[in-house]
């Protein structure tokens, strides 16, 4: 190619064409802010959002539909209900049920961050507030139970109610569990989930026992 070293071009020949470099088409996300949007459609599609994972944690199977936009609005809303609904057992009969509360409240988010470490420990490709959402939104079927044995107490605390409320906290605590587990499976090593789902078991476990053994003032 030396000799087109010589070779020159006229200025009087037109070049046809352009030179231009290709830009992806904008999608219609990127140009949306939802600081342009009012407030009431906000909350609403966060409720939304909130009511999606409920779903999700009621009819459970593999999914990462409560990994892909976590939150902690859902989990926080269960837990403090099924702190109230807990406060005010005869274990406090001496004081307003306040301390009750305080240690429901730590009991859940406490014994969450440890399963969410030690998920993190062995391995888990999860982040840790996505762990959190996770556990925390299938504490929704014990919340549940928990609703439903203050109701059958109304009626009575003898043997009937004692068995009725025996089978619906085992319903409950088998639903969060495999709840759980459901979501949390594929984020785990194979040869590792059993030392995942047995402090999740716990977990679960603990909450049941609080709710089966309640007994109002």
């Amino acid at each position: 190619f030396a000799g087109l070293a010589d070779v020159s071009i006229s200025e009087d020949i037109p070049v046809e064409g352009e030179i231009t470099v290709p830009v992806g088409s904008r999608s219609p996300d990127e140009d949306y802010s939802t600081l342009d949007e009012p407030v009431r459609d906000t909350i609403m599609r966060d409720l939304k959002a909130v009511g999606k994972k409920f779903v999700h944690v009621m009819y459970p199977k593999k999914s990462s539909a409560l990994l892909r936009d976590w939150d902690l609005w859902g989990p926080l809303v269960l837990c403090v209900s099924l702190a109230l609904m807990l406060q005010g057992g005869s274990a406090d009969s001496k004081d307003d049920g306040g301390p009750q509360f305080a240690e429901v409240f730590v009991i859940i988010w406490f014994g969450a961050v440890v399963i969410t470490l030690n998920s993190k420990l062995l391995g888990g490709t999860i982040s840790f507030f996505q762990s959190l959402c996770v556990l925390g939104y299938c504490v929704l079927p014990l919340t549940v139970a928990m609703l439903v044995c203050r109701l059958v107490l109304l009626a009575g605390s003898g043997t009937v109610s004692f068995v009725i409320r025996l089978i619906v906290v085992v319903a409950m605590f088998g639903w969060s569990t495999l709840a759980s587990t459901a979501f949390l499976a594929d984020s785990q090593p194979p040869n590792r989930k059993a030392l995942v789902v047995y402090p999740i078991f716990l977990f679960y476990f603990v909450i049941s026992w609080m709710i089966l053994t309640f007994t109002p003032q």
